[in-house]
């Protein structure tokens, strides 16, 4: 993230406003360019989309490392907030959930789609979650390839806010996929040790509900961010209760989610 750049989609609800007071906080320790996002239904209400946000921005305080704008696009958030994220080459879009534009609600599956329209990495927070610093991630990790691609990111955060990386990943019965499992987690940590990022290394029991295991871990080592690479094999991945379930989490922990790409090819 050397060019620091975020895109919030907005759309004057509790929930847009969770989004982007959570930049706004994120900014205290880079310098950043917000770009706040509203997909509008129709060319009028584009017009007062504009107003509105003009005054908004007028309004607000931000941090002096904060340069804060606003684009109002006519269209989709499934197709046009991935349109806007790669035009303004944005390094992160901080978006809520259980929010809607117009009638196109950002709920649940509906939010999966609009993560799996871009490769671009996505910060989803509820209307709940407050800003608050970041000094605990978790990572989890399990036997696919896939879930190693939000490493780098995870690692990027860590490293602008000094905060600790857990690496989690689930014990193993089978001797070969226990030393595999194993042989991954060490390659990560031993990453983070050269990055000099603080990183700590957990193995959850076998059995039962990984997500409820990741959230218990949670409440226990107070997290602060939960980061995720997607991936499914699914032929509807936006109907995965793993993803949805922890970004949409009981505790409102902030899910720094980013759609994976097929690894065959990649070193891992």
């Amino acid at each position: 993230m050397n060019k620091n750049l975020y895109i919030v989609p907005y759309d004057f609800t509790a929930v847009g406003d969770a989004a982007l007071n959570y930049a706004l906080y994120l900014g205290n320790k880079v310098e950043v360019e917000i770009i706040i996002l509203y997909i509008a239904k129709s060319s009028s209400d584009a017009v007062q989309a504009t107003a509105k946000l003009t005054q908004l921005i007028s309004a607000l305080q931000p941090p002096a490392s904060v340069n804060l704008s606003h684009v109002v696009k006519e269209g989709s958030i499934f197709e046009d907030i991935a349109s806007v994220a790669l035009k303004k080459n944005a390094q992160l879009v901080i978006m809520g959930t259980h929010g809607a534009t117009g009638l196109q609600k950002l709920m649940g599956s509906n939010a999966m789609k609009v993560i799996l329209s871009t490769e671009i990495p996505f910060l989803i927070v509820q209307k709940d979650t407050l800003p608050k610093s970041i000094n605990e991630v978790v990572v989890p990790i399990d036997l696919t390839k896939e879930s190693l691609q939000i490493v780098n990111l995870a690692g990027d955060m860590a490293s602008i806010y000094g905060a600790t990386v857990h690496v989690i990943g689930e014990k193993q019965n089978d001797e070969l996929l226990s030393q595999q499992m194993k042989n991954r987690i060490l390659i990560v940590k031993n990453q983070y040790d050269e990055r000099k990022v603080k990183s700590e290394v957990e193995f959850m029991p076998r059995g039962g509900s990984y997500q409820k295991k990741i959230m218990n871990y949670c409440a226990q080592k107070q997290i602060d961010l939960i980061a995720i690479a997607y991936h499914s094999e699914s032929l509807l991945p936006q109907f995965d209760t793993f993803a949805q379930s922890l970004i949409t989490n009981d505790q409102k922990i902030p899910c720094l989610i980013l759609k994976s790409k097929l690894a065959s090819a990649l070193y891992f």
